[in-house]
């Protein structure tokens, strides 16, 4: 949900099951993937703190997340108070039983520093009371089965427990279901997890006389990791706070977190509708850019054509100048020529019924022939110019 809030963030998860081999090779693999921020939750501290150290020495901040890391090599640490956690559920139950009574301990995953704090919160608080018996400590991996399998191998009694400490809300229930439903015993866990078969399910619903909040508020982690990426001023070490979860405050807690969830998904369909609608935008943008470029093309296509046709008129236009032009001009020549051919025809018409031509040698005749023959075709031809010109002006006009 946080990363709603911010733009061109990927969040990459990675989970190793409480596996130190496995979460030593995700970190190293994250490393080489080129992230810019590694979020980590050490499954053991001495072990996973050299994989640490490793991405913090190649200049990649470091956010320790819930559990510490024995080495400085870090960013910043954020998560609650393990120490604080343990010993208020020391005081809790050293309340519930009126400083006096029986008490055991189920620790969690050996090494890890939830265990070793809430281990040392809680033992500090139930010093202080004289009047309570330590039983003993079990040791746990934060399983509801290794809780069961490791009540079942104790051989200490356990049958006149008065209250079972589990380091989380499953090893108490776990403890729970290997002691069996005829022990006096009450149970307490830490976590606190809402929903059904949470920690708070399991306090309403009497399975666990208590349990606390573990806080993780994911978006405050988030922007923690935004402001050491940004180079804005943030606080190194953050810690959250928790509360205690009772019989008289389950109820309440569940329909807050009901409230949340509800919360919760109606932001969730606000962002799915936000994303539809930015790509409907998307596609009704695009749409427009192809629609205007489409009407470019085709203003293109219109102009290409009216410079089409209208060069095309203004060639027409030269063409019917110039014919006319040619038609002007042979009309003017074939005037221009008639006149004088004219001239030629009238005098050689007489110079024929003259006695002297008529008289003259078969020579001359002959000559006198040749001019008469091709003065008439040369009439012929400008007869025939003036008609075809007086045609094409026609149709011309």
């Amino acid at each position: 949900m946080g990363t709603y809030f911010h733009d061109g963030v990927e969040l990459r998860f990675a989970s190793a099951y409480d596996s130190d081999q496995r979460q030593i090779q995700q970190i190293d693999s994250l490393v080489a993937s080129g992230i810019d921020l590694l979020i980590v939750a050490p499954n053991q501290v001495a072990t996973i703190s050299p994989a640490i150290d490793r991405a913090y020495d190649r200049g990649i901040p470091v956010i320790v997340f819930e559990r510490k890391t024995d080495s400085n090599k870090y960013t910043a640490f954020m998560g609650a108070d393990n120490y604080e956690m343990g010993r208020l559920m020391g005081e809790y139950i050293a309340t519930r039983l009126n400083g006096q009574g029986k008490v055991m301990e189920i620790m969690g995953l050996k090494g890890s520093s939830p265990a070793i704090d809430r281990d040392k919160g809680f033992k500090d608080a139930i010093a202080q009371y004289p009047h309570i018996h330590f039983v003993t400590t079990l040791q746990g991996d934060w399983t509801e089965q290794s809780a069961y399998d490791a009540v079942k191998a104790c051989t200490s009694d356990l049958s006149d427990i008065d209250f079972v400490f589990g380091q989380n809300d499953r090893m108490a229930i776990g403890a729970r279901k290997a002691l069996g439903e005829g022990v006096k015993a009450r149970f307490c866990g830490i976590d606190g997890l809402p929903g059904e078969g949470g920690g708070i399910a399991c306090v309403r619903d009497s399975i666990l006389d208590a349990s606390y909040i573990y806080p993780t508020h994911g978006d405050q982690l988030l922007q923690l990791a935004i402001d050491i990426l940004d180079s804005k001023p943030y606080q190194k070490e953050v810690q959250l706070m928790s509360a205690l979860v009772t019989h008289e405050n389950a109820n309440v807690l569940l329909m807050q977190y009901d409230e949340m969830m509800r919360q919760g998904n109606y932001l969730d369909q606000l962002h799915e509708q936000s994303d539809n609608y930015l790509r409907q935008l998307d596609l009704q943008r695009t749409i427009t850019l192809l629609a205007i470029g489409f009407i470019c093309l085709l203003l293109a296509v219109i102009v290409s054509i009216y410079l089409y046709f209208l060069q095309r008129a203004r060639i027409h236009k030269e063409r019917t100048q110039m014919e006319r032009e040619q038609l002007d001009f042979y009309m003017q020549v074939s005037h221009e020529l008639r006149t004088p051919l004219t001239l030629i025809e009238g005098p050689l018409a007489q110079l024929a019924e003259t006695k002297d031509i008529q008289k003259a040698g078969a020579e001359a005749s002959g000559l006198f022939a040749i001019i008469q023959r091709n003065t008439n075709q040369l009439t012929q031809l400008i007869n025939k110019i003036d008609r075809n010109s007086r045609r094409l002006n026609s149709s011309h006009t």
